[in-house]
């Protein structure tokens, strides 16, 4: 994995981002229970052409996972807001997935940030989200966090297989489950489930007809964990926004289909500039 070299210090929370490449600035959102390395091969391939910005959520990956903090949509979407102030970014390119998604909407339609263009893969943008598992961790956080760390293990790394049609290579599991293990980790993990919640989603529903940026939408046609008809359902509510659909791709699109949403997504950016 490779390590983040910047932090960002905002109300408590430590934040881990790194910024390489050249050209138009373009940002990267990742979402739950993922980090920014999930996009760091994109985020390689396109920096010979852009800019580019990875960042952790607070709570994720690298960042810090403080138990005091809040890790909510709602602190997320503000965060963003106040890194991309930190970056001096007033129209970045942003493409999001899953939870990033939501953070990106909120600091648009909430708090003030304008984006060059926007691409939202597989995201959290419409009531109902989260799976059973979501909902039992919900009720019962505190139980989850102290589970034996093997089973802990076991449970997470089941529930991220759900989230792959395709299956998952090991190296590319651990990289995915590693940031929710030992004593900081498995609590962190228990914990932004515990603090998420569809009003988050709910209060900016509204505001979607308000974005006027560019607006392009990518969908794995077998993602089980957030199914394409909110694709469909996401499009009508943003003006101009287009639409792609790419098959043999569950929620983890990124290792599902890394191809095709490369060129999707670069197809996108080029025809921006």
């Amino acid at each position: 994995m490779h390590a983040l070299r910047e932090t960002f210090e905002w109300n408590g929370h430590t934040v881990a981002w790194d910024r390489f490449g050249s050209g138009p600035a373009l940002v990267l959102l990742h979402g739950t229970p993922w980090s920014s390395a999930l996009w760091r091969p994109l985020a390689d391939a396109l920096s010979s052409r852009f800019t580019v910005h990875l960042w952790d959520m607070s709570g994720y990956g690298q960042s810090s996972k403080d138990a005091a903090h809040a890790v909510d949509l709602g602190v997320q979407g503000e965060l963003f807001a106040a890194l991309l102030q930190e970056w001096r970014l007033e129209r970045p390119h942003v493409v999001a997935h899953d939870f990033g998604g939501a953070v990106a909407l909120r600091a648009r339609t909430l708090h003030g940030a304008r984006y060059r263009s926007l691409c939202l893969v597989d995201v959290v943008a419409l009531s109902p989200w989260g799976s059973p598992f979501f909902t039992l961790v919900q009720q019962h956080a505190n139980g989850f966090a102290q589970l034996p760390p093997a089973v802990h293990r076991g449970a997470i790394e089941a529930y991220i297989r759900g989230a792959s049609h395709r299956g998952l290579r090991d190296d590319d599991l651990a990289m995915l489950v590693e940031p929710w293990t030992g004593s900081l980790g498995q609590p962190a993990f228990y914990r932004q489930i515990a603090e998420a919640d569809e009003r988050y989603t709910d209060e900016v529903e509204h505001l979607y007809p308000t974005i006027d940026e560019p607006t392009h939408i990518v969908w794995g046609v077998d993602d089980t964990w957030i199914p394409v008809d909110r694709a469909r359902r996401l499009q009508s509510l943003i003006p101009g926004s287009s639409l792609s659909i790419i098959e043999g791709a569950g929620h983890l699109i990124q290792l599902d289909a890394p191809t095709a949403l490369s060129v999707e997504v670069s197809r996108w950016l080029d025809a921006q500039d």
